[in-house]
């Protein structure tokens, strides 16, 4: 599905505010700085938004912190709807993304490699 302009645009606003809301309102100590939003796609109806988060640590931290962002999804859809003008504000869902930890882990591998030459 081709995405418009102004799906874009409230896609990056939506980011935006999320990482600001989880930096600096979101005032549990397990969130923090090891928790990054990645992308976010918001239906086109505005009812639902994919949040993608990368959690820097073991397995546990990252449920931790999971668990955590879906608890306060309530509280900050309230934030994003205060902060943002639109008609809807949507239902966050956050899905964990391990991008990021793959990329450190190829990294690793190609230093590894390079040091072997």
């Amino acid at each position: 599905m081709k995405t418009n302009n102004r799906m874009i645009r409230i896609n990056d606003e939506i980011k935006k505010e999320l990482s600001e809301i989880i930096r600096a309102d979101l005032k549990d100590p397990r969130v923090g700085v090891i928790t990054s939003v990645i992308k976010t796609e918001t239906t086109t109806d505005l009812k639902y938004c994919k949040v993608y988060v990368s959690i820097l640590g073991d397995d546990e931290k990252k449920r931790e912190v999971m668990s955590v962002l879906k608890g306060a999804a309530g509280f900050m859809r309230s934030l994003i709807a205060k902060r943002i003008n639109l008609r809807i504000t949507p239902e966050l869902n956050f899905i964990l993304d391990d991008s990021l930890d793959y990329s450190f882990k190829i990294d690793k591998i190609l230093k590894e490699i390079n040091k072997g030459e």
